[in-house]
Formats: structure tokens, sequence, C-alpha cells
């Protein structure tokens, strides 16, 4: 059975994936992860996830994927056997010498290839499977026939694992030194700035000091940023070609984004695994209620279709409202993350459905008075839902 893989960028996100239905969830620790300072988890909070998800037969996987300096060499092998220790299920490796000594100092964790290693072929899969690794995740700019031509080659034990939808770097699978160059801070060391996202003018080389915006709708043409990946439409296509592990992009996002989109390709996959249509309208619907920029097929089609025009402008279709904490007799407690007024139409979002239209009403703050809306974030408030709603669901409200 294929796996649906989530990002968790703290505990919280980790556990909403996982009851939005995850099969797994992959997460930074202390060393050489990609969102460095950002969302490491702590090896407390790292054995703690992973007993709640093996609990619920889920798995983690930690990212040890940027490229190691000599200087760090030396806390690898202690790192190795601690993260061995913690139960994680995997670790998602990128630098060859860093995969020989994971492999050699805990030979039992299991080690994943991250596309940050750029595998384009099955010889290139095989070395790293010679090396110990029983998975990799080839670089992003395989087509569909290359990865089909990739699965046929390589033995039943070693799986491919595709991302199928999030951001995409316009550099080479993500190897991109232009925050290096202009910041001083690498991506590929887990500090990129996204410079990609900047907007720029062009300078032509006989008039100097005359700066020509690079634009061409109302909002400016981002040149250096992509569109985001969304594979939804033809993710049969990849269970047709055999791949083991569908990834989702995102350790930076929010709860509400990745319970969405977790949520989307989880009927999607259930639909395709048990010879069910789906309403594939509905569930990119869903995906176009969180934040993006304008969704491609990436290059699993050929060469990445990035349009002319294209203002490289984030869309998002809902405003995340509130989480529900506990339900009683049709009423809920909720956290605020976003203001509402009664008599608003809200969304609730729940595992296995797309949003449920409802109205907001008889709301109380956390004093139990009665208020007209709910203004301030983070703090509790109680009001009506319909009886479907169940602790953990997230409301939303349509932009």
């Amino acid at each position: 059975m294929p796996e649906l893989l989530a990002p968790a960028g703290d505990i919280a996100t980790a556990r909403i994936a996982m009851r939005f239905g995850a099969d797994a969830v992959y997460l930074g620790g202390s060393m050489l992860q990609l969102r460095a300072g950002k969302t490491g988890f702590s090896m407390a909070d790292i054995k703690n996830i992973a007993r709640e998800a093996h609990a619920m037969n889920r798995r983690v996987y930690v990212t040890v994927n940027a490229y190691a300096h000599d200087e760090e060499l030396d806390a690898l092998s202690e790192y190795a056997q601690r993260l061995r220790d913690a139960n994680v299920d995997a670790c998602i490796i990128s630098d060859p010498g860093v995969m020989t000594i994971f492999h050699a100092s805990a030979p039992e964790l299991p080690i994943h290839v991250s596309t940050q290693a750029n595998c384009m072929n099955s010889a290139a899969a095989m070395a790293y499977y010679a090396m110990g690794a029983r998975r990799v995740v080839p670089a992003r700019e395989l087509t569909l026939t290359q990865l089909a031509e990739m699965r046929r080659r390589l033995p039943g034990d070693m799986e491919i694992e595709t991302f199928v939808h999030g951001a995409m770097c316009m550099a080479y699978s993500g190897r991109c030194m232009i925050s290096a160059f202009l910041t001083g801070r690498s991506g590929n060391r887990g500090s990129c700035t996204q410079p990609c996202r900047w907007k720029y003018s062009v300078v032509e080389e006989s008039r100097p000091g005359m700066y020509f915006p690079v634009e061409e709708t109302e909002k400016g043409m981002a040149l250096f940023s992509s569109r985001d990946l969304n594979a939804l439409a033809f993710l049969d296509q990849l269970v047709q070609i055999g791949i083991e592990s569908f990834k989702i992009e995102g350790r930076m996002k929010s709860e509400y984004y990745v319970a969405t989109v977790v949520n989307a390709y989880r009927m999607r996959l259930d639909a395709i695994l048990e010879g069910k249509a789906a309403d594939v309208a509905a569930l990119q619907a869903e995906l176009d209620s969180v934040s993006h920029r304008p969704y491609s097929s990436g290059f699993y089609f050929g060469e990445l279709a990035n349009m002319p025009g294209d203002s490289g402008e984030y869309e998002q279709g809902c405003m995340y409202i509130a989480s529900v904490d506990s339900v009683l007799h049709g009423r809920a407690r909720i956290t605020l993350k976003n203001k509402f007024a009664a008599g608003e139409a809200l969304e609730v979002l729940s595992p296995g459905k797309t949003g449920r239209v409802f109205v907001a009403a008889n709301i109380l703050d956390a004093t139990g008075a009665a208020c007209e809306a709910a203004t301030v974030p983070s703090n509790v408030y109680e009001m009506d839902v319909p009886d479907a709603v169940r602790p953990g669901d997230l409301l939303r409200r349509r932009i």
C-alpha cells in the first residue's frame, strides 16, 4: 500500500497530519536539517511523537538532509544512535558521507535518500542501495516515464518516494546558492532566506542606473519563483507506476495547511486504491482553500510549466478561523486563530470530508459572556456547531 507522507514543523502539526490521514510524518531534529532553527524537534519531542505515531500504526522520519562540514562529522555517530534509540522509522539523508556514518553507527536505522542528493537514475539509486539505503526520493526533475523506468529497474526492497504537492525550488532539486550569495545564508545548510520570492529589476548594459521592473501584470512577476506542485489530478498514474510514498512539502506550513492538503490527498488516494470514483474537482477546491502560488504539474510531464505573466503571488480561498477543542451537546469550545462574527458562514473541516457550511451563532467568550464576534486570537470561545463536529476539527471562512 502506498504511503501518504506529511510535513511536521511541530508536535501539533504532526498530530493533526496523522489525524487527517497521513501514514507518516517527516520532521527535523537538532542536526543537519534544512529548516534549521525554525522547525527542529528536541530529542524528547522526537521520542514522544514516535511513540504516539506507533500507537496509531504510523511512522516518523527525521530529516538529516543538509550537507555536512568536517567539524560536524564527529557528532553524527552519537546522533544516529540517539535517533535509533528514539525509535524513529528512518532518516532522510542527502550527504553520502553522512549516510556512511549513520549506516555504520546504527545499521538498524533505515536510510532514505533525500531529493537533495539529485538521484536521476537507477544506477545512482543502486549505489545508495549498496550504502544501506532502502528508499530514494529522486530528483524532482524526473518525468512520469522516467520514474516508471527507474521503478522497473530497482529491486522491490528499494522504495521510491516522490513529492506530490507543495512549493518547488527553481534550482536543480533545491540545490540553490542565491540565498548564500545575497545574504550569506545557505539554503543547503538550512538557512534559506527565499530570495527567489523577492521582486527584481533588470539593468541593460549600456544604460547603467536605469532599472526596468520584471513584470507582466499589475502585481508584477516573480522571475525566479516557481509555481507550486499539485499532482492530485494524476495521482492515479503515480500509483500505477508503483511509487511507494507520496510526499507533501511544507515543514514551515501551518496546521491548517497540512490538515487540508493531507485530507484532500487521503481522500483521493483511498478512492484510487478502492477502485472508486473521486470528486477531483471538489478535492481541488480544498487545495485552493489554502495559501499557495499558482499550481503546476511540476516536471512530471516534461519541462516545468511556469507561464509568462505569473505574478508569483499567493492565492488563498479560505481563512483559518479556529480549532475545535471539545464538543458537548452541540456546543464547541474553540481556540481562535482569526476573528469571525455571529451570522457569518463558516466551514468545518473533518477527516475524510470536504468543507461543510454552517452559520456561526450563540458565541460566548472565555468568561461565559455573550458576544457578537470572536476577536482575540488564541483565546477560547464557545459557540453552536453542527452535530457532526468533533474535537480536532478545524473551522474556516471563505475569503
